[in-house]
């Protein structure tokens, strides 16, 4: 880390970069934002709003269930509950006539409720307050591996799902006649997607975290011409706004966060008034 901490010094000209906290929390959006502008694009593209917003409920959970089984690790318990959450959800929702927001609806209710009860027993929520704002000044190099590693993996997954994720979401009767199993696919990228939340949500925030997985693909979607420039805006968004985020809120001394996705929002009105001057 002594390497890239020193090169880091030498490439970006300011004086917070002195401080260690600081040049984690920097990889940290660098390995972490463009995660959220690729996925962002098919949670939009898809209308999956919703479900990425009920993954960090389930999160949420997963912390709470994983600290009364006596899980050592918080993120082990948030990463096999979230996948389990997400799987459930994608399951139920083929297999009953309810329309999907209904079902996401009830299962993301409960689990915020399941939550709040575990947690607010013997009044021992405030240690887990920290999850619902995040905190990515206290990302550490070991943290930072993870992320790495999470990162090879989405990617890798992401390529081998993109054009059947596509298919199915323009055209599921076309999707079926090539074999494509609709279940199976959607299931995939709800594992992503719960993998990412798992991973981010101590850093980023429960009650902000589905906003990067949404305003990213909604400012590519107001000015994207084809594709292509659909992901490649996405995931520019999600970068700019977690490094102009990052530097308002040390300089601001507001939650980095917050701040990330307030600069996001910006960039998406932003991007309404450019739709406009690009379709006019």
């Amino acid at each position: 880390m002594d390497m890239i901490y020193d090169a880091m010094e030498t490439l970006v000209p300011f004086s917070w970069i002195s401080y260690t906290f600081m040049k984690n929390a920097l990889l940290a959006v660098l390995l972490m934002t463009p995660l959220f502008g690729l996925l962002s694009t098919m949670v939009v593209s898809s209308r999956m709003a919703f479900f990425s917003d009920s993954l960090g409920h389930g999160a949420f959970t997963g912390i709470a269930v994983g600290a009364i089984v006596g899980i050592v690790s918080p993120l082990a318990a948030l990463i096999v509950f979230s996948v389990v959450f997400a799987l459930l959800i994608t399951y139920i929702k083929r297999r009953t006539a309810a329309s999907a927001d209904t079902v996401i609806g009830v299962f993301s209710s409960t689990a915020i409720a399941i939550g709040l009860m575990i947690m607010s027993r013997g009044g021992g929520f405030s240690k887990f307050s920290p999850y619902l704002i995040g905190d990515i000044l206290s990302i550490t190099p070991t943290d930072l591996a993870g992320l790495l590693v999470v990162d090879i993996l989405v990617v890798c997954g992401w390529v081998l799902l993109f054009n059947r994720l596509l298919l199915v979401s323009v055209n599921p009767s076309l999707a079926r006649s090539r074999g494509i199993s609709a279940f199976a696919v959607e299931a995939a990228f709800a594992v992503l997607l719960a993998v990412v939340v798992a991973v981010s949500i101590q850093w980023v925030g429960i009650l902000i975290i589905n906003a990067l997985l949404v305003l990213p693909g909604a400012i590519a979607r107001n000015i994207a011409r084809n594709v292509k420039e659909y992901h490649l805006v996405s995931v520019t968004a999600a970068l700019i706004s977690g490094l102009a985020g990052l530097f308002a809120a040390y300089n601001l001394g507001i939650a980095a966060g917050a701040s990330i996705v307030a600069t996001a929002a910006l960039l998406f009105f932003l991007s309404l008034g450019l739709r406009r001057r690009l379709r006019g």
